[in-house]
């Protein structure tokens, strides 16, 4: 059972493809703090990669993705 992360703000990016869910990640960090954490609800299997390059790309630090049934989670710090 994966533990549950506190989170500032929660994005639902279910039924979209790469590289939506990224852009989406993204617009929602550029209103974030340094320091909050999003949450993002997906369900491209693409994304898990994706979330990973955008971290090493951008700074922003992966707390953590896991997958519940056919939904990926991802959790990312602002940087």
């Amino acid at each position: 059972m994966q533990q549950t992360l506190l989170f500032d703000k929660e994005i639902d990016a279910r039924g979209l493809n790469c590289p939506l869910p990224v852009l989406r990640a993204k617009k929602a960090l550029a209103d974030m703090a340094s320091g909050q954490v999003l949450k993002i609800v997906a369900t491209d299997p693409g994304s898990i990669r994706d979330f990973q390059a955008f971290a090493r790309q951008t700074g922003n630090q992966l707390l953590a993705q896991h997958t519940v049934e056919r939904e990926f989670v991802h959790y990312l710090k602002r940087r």
